[in-house]
């Protein structure tokens, strides 16, 4: 009985420090200090200050909401469960498939260029950690939703909670930007981040359930913002 014991214990033990190992792994994939340069980009919402088009924090949580429903929901949390099951497969065909249709979906210079680049940053970070995947797997141009689903792959994190973790960097480097650019104090934040994250949670749920024929941002005030911005005469961002 003793032996059992022991060996459930170290068992159980075994799965909690994977568990724990995967998590602080996440944690690490999500944190604003990751050096790609994402505090550069405001995928658009810099523009949509600049038009007029977001005043307050009411119109900020309107605007986080639409783009959490029309855009994340739509696209790349569905495409991030893709994407980690095809380097799960080591299907290094179905990887490239899913990120050339993410880049088609960027519907201004601006957007593929963050993507692009923000994605060329993490390769160079996960070469320098030697976690990138073997050769032959990594598509060309890889986009940063696709490295975020390898690099979620490899540190074990189970599907759901790279779409959570996915989600929760978007929603604060977004604050972020309106911290720096709108300007929005750090309590309006904080309530928008108490008004955003049972929509982040419900988002997952929705992505979880979509099917390849449903996926698609739709997302034209975006669009239109962003591609104004790529002549806006000043900004902080660089979308």
């Amino acid at each position: 009985m003793a032996t059992v014991m022991t060996t459930l214990t170290l068992t159980d033990s075994s799965q909690t420090a994977v568990g724990d190992l995967a998590l602080l792994g996440l944690l690490q994939l999500v944190s604003p200090a990751l050096p790609i340069g994402a505090f550069a980009w405001s995928q658009g919402l810099e523009s949509a200050f600049e038009l007029g088009w977001v005043t307050n924090e009411d119109e900020l949580g309107d605007w986080l909401e639409g783009v959490l429903e029309d855009g994340l929901t739509q696209c790349e949390l569905p495409l991030l469960v893709r994407l980690q099951q095809a380097w799960a497969n080591h299907d290094g065909s179905a990887v490239a498939d899913w990120n050339d249709w993410l880049q088609a979906t960027r519907e201004t210079a601006e957007l593929v260029d963050e993507d692009l680049r923000l994605g060329a940053a993490l390769v160079r970070l996960l070469g320098s950690l030697e976690l990138l995947p073997e050769e032959g797997l990594l598509p060309k141009d890889p986009g940063y939703v696709t490295l975020f689903a390898w690099a979620a792959h490899v540190r074990t994190v189970p599907a759901r909670q790279t779409l959570l973790g996915f989600a929760w960097a978007w929603l604060e480097n977004q604050l972020a930007v309106a911290c720096k650019a709108m300007p929005l104090g750090h309590t309006a934040a904080q309530r928008l981040t108490e008004r955003l994250r049972p929509k982040l949670v419900m988002a997952v749920d929705k992505a979880l359930q979509k099917e390849d024929h449903e996926l698609g941002p739709v997302l034209p005030g975006l669009a239109l913002g962003s591609a104004l911005h790529e002549t806006q005469y000043s900004r902080l961002f660089r979308s």
